[in-house]
């Protein structure tokens, strides 16, 4: 029984090390990356990164001891996929550096018709190449954000995962009685790929986003196995009847939405689940989770075209879920992002 116990706290160690020392790498990257897009050089405080390196070996100890709880697996990073998205990011470079000295946020492809997308959706988020309205962009986009948060995005959307895993075995599922489970804003599909490997058999998962090149490269990239739907629609006016899913969640999506639209989005969530079901949101930290990383994440929307972002972190995001009609029962941060999951009253 000793034995087991330091050979379980001995890997939990080497787990959360070997995590901190590839974020510190990856981080390098993106830094040697942004150097060459904007010349830019990290504001780190001593403080701040003494509160970054805490907050990511707790994530990684999270992450760990929920593995070990059997709500996920410990997956590793893509490597080989990266690998041959990589070129294509530093090909894209000096577009993308050449919008950003014009302060282009309306490159967009020609097909890109302004009149099917919302105006606050149709820019070049981030300067990047397509905003989300082309294929390169979907190709790009989780290499892009895997370098922004550190080799960290993946770790930080699992976090979502315990919640939905402790609902859908407490409401008893199983192939017989699967669970209905909505992603909105699922892009290319990489937390629904999660959710499936997490809940094999006792969920049917449904996919929702706005941009047809992102479900495009979510149906090229999910397992041809997996139980789900994708829907290209808007999520200010979802497709889907009242009360037609157990569960819904949305990942890293409300920064992007201008206030009055994030409130109509969280309000279709609730809508849309039934009575007795959960909706559970991740977006960044916002600035009252972490006042001694201010400069940090004021700095984000300072290097890149992110309109609503300033808006969103001066905000609180629990309190809009329960403006939707929704009970919080729990909020929590991880690493760079915050949690809030929150159940629908029974009817």
């Amino acid at each position: 029984m000793v034995v087991r116990a330091l050979r379980r706290e001995l890997s939990r160690r080497l787990y959360i090390r070997a995590g901190v020392a590839r974020a510190a790498a990856v981080r390098m990257a993106y830094l040697a990356y942004s150097r060459a897009l904007l010349r830019w050089h990290d504001p780190s405080t001593p403080e701040a990164a003494q509160s970054l390196r805490r907050r990511l070996e707790q994530l990684f100890d999270e992450d760990w001891q929920d593995a070990q709880a059997g709500y996920h697996q410990l997956d590793a990073l893509p490597l080989w996929e990266y690998a041959r998205a990589a070129p294509r990011l530093l090909a894209d470079l000096p577009r993308t550096r050449a919008r950003m000295g014009r302060g282009d946020f309306r490159e967009l492809p020609e097909e890109a018709a302004p009149e099917r997308y919302p105006r606050y959706y149709a820019r070049n988020f981030h300067y990047q190449s397509e905003g989300y309205l082309g294929h390169t962009s979907a190709a790009l986009y989780d290499l892009q954000v895997e370098l922004l948060f550190g080799g960290t995005a993946d770790i930080m959307r699992r976090r979502l995962i315990p919640p939905v895993v402790r609902f859908v075995r407490a409401s008893g599922a199983s192939k017989a009685r699967p669970m209905r489970l909505l992603d909105v804003g699922c892009g290319t599909g990489r937390f629904l790929r999660m959710l499936g490997a997490a809940l094999p058999g006792s969920a049917r998962l449904f996919g929702l986003d706005l941009s047809p090149h992102y479900i495009a490269r979510a149906r090229e990239t999910l397992p041809r196995d997996l139980d789900v739907s994708l829907v290209c629609d808007n999520a200010e006016r979802l497709p889907f009847l009242d009360g037609s899913f157990d569960a819904a969640t949305s990942v890293f999506l409300f920064h992007e939405l201008p206030a009055e639209v994030r409130a109509r989005v969280l309000s279709e969530l609730a809508r849309v689940v039934r009575p007795g079901g959960i909706v559970v949101v991740a977006d960044s930290v916002q600035l009252a989770d972490a006042p001694e990383l201010e400069k940090e994440i004021l700095g984000f929307p300072d290097r890149f075209h992110e309109p609503y972002y300033l808006d969103y972190v001066k905000d609180d995001l629990a309190k809009r879920v329960e403006e939707s009609g929704l009970r919080p029962t729990d909020t929590r941060l991880a690493f760079l992002s915050k949690i809030v999951t929150a159940e629908k009253a029974s009817a």
